[in-house]
Parts: structure tokens; sequence; C-alpha cells
């Protein structure tokens, strides 16, 4: 499976880092809407993940020459730099929405839609912690970890003294098991 000359994700990566104005777009139009899929997965708000994915490519383009291959393939690479992205922004948009509230605020619903909202939420999470719970032990930990707590992969083996393949193995196979628990109910993000 060769790429095209001009089209290695990798030669891609080092002409971006010389700064190649090209390469760069080539970059962008093969990978950002794996990008964006990605950032609407996590925020759930297209324009929120629209400035996520300008966010990230934009990033790549500053720190293309910090890229090795010695530590994954481009797309990993880009992959989890648009998950910390996105994971800063959902912490981000958390944190300003409680301090909005005033301590002690009683946030009475000002429309059906939001209860509605809010209803369908709550059924995702029971629905999600429900699955989870029935999941082989070291796989729930992991995807908690993973999609709850914002670990890397890479931390995740460190915190639980594991080697990085069995670890990213657990995810595999977990979100695989949660899938099938999880079936046509599955929350936003999941699927």
């Amino acid at each position: 499976m060769g790429a095209e000359p001009g089209h290695d994700p990798v030669l891609l990566i080092q002409q971006i880092a010389r700064g190649d104005r090209e390469a760069f777009e080539r970059f962008y139009n093969r990978y950002a809407s794996l990008v964006y899929t990605l950032a609407l997965r996590v925020v759930h708000v297209r324009s929120d993940a629209q400035d996520l994915l300008q966010e990230v490519l934009l990033q790549v383009w500053r720190q293309a020459g910090s890229y090795s291959r010695d530590r994954g393939s481009p797309e990993a690479w880009l992959l989890t730099i648009a998950r910390s992205r996105a994971i800063d922004r959902l912490r981000s948009v958390r944190r300003r929405d409680r301090d909005l509230l005033p301590t002690g605020h009683s946030s009475a619903p000002e429309g059906g839609g939001k209860v509605e909202g809010r209803m369908a939420q709550s059924d995702a999470r029971l629905t999600l912690h429900g699955a989870l719970a029935r999941m082989p032990e070291a796989q729930r930990t992991v995807l908690e970890m993973a999609y709850f707590d914002g670990f890397t992969q890479s931390e995740i083996a460190a915190r639980l003294g594991e080697p990085l393949g069995t670890v990213k193995t657990r995810i595999r196979a977990g979100l695989q098991r949660l899938r099938e628990l999880v079936g046509a109910k599955a929350p936003e993000g999941l699927s």
C-alpha cells in the first residue's frame, strides 16, 4: 500500500516543516474531514468543531518539525493533537459554564427543549455507564481513563504499569465490546 510521491504523509509533514504551502494544502485536503469528525464527536457543536479543525491544522503547520516517525504514524500524531485540543475545549466550556452560574443558583429550565436535551443526555449517560458496568474491568478501566479522564494511551500505560501495546489492545477491544453492548442506543460520539 504505497503512497503516491508527494502524497506520502511523512513526506508531506517534512515538507510542511520546511514551510511548503502546497504540501500543507495537500495535507489539509487529505486529513481535514478526519480531524473535523473527531472534533465533532468530542465537542458536539459544529462551529466548535470547525474552530478546532483550524486550530489543529495551524498547530500542524507550526509544529511539523516536531513530528517523529518513531512515535507513530502521521495520522496518529494528528489525531492525538486533535483529541487533546478537543478535550481542552470541552473542559474550558464546562469550566466557563460552571463559573457563570452563581453559587446556590437554582437553574430552572427556560424552555422544554433544554429539559428534553438534558433528559436525552442523561439517558445516554445511563446507557453508557450501564454498558461500561457490564464490561471486563481491564477494558472498562482503560476506556474510562481515556475518555472520561482525558489520559493518552501512553499516560494510561504508565499509570497502570502496563505495556503500551496492551493498553491499545484493551481500548480497541473495549470499544468493540461497548458498541456491541450499546448497539442502536449508542450515545453520539461512540458510534
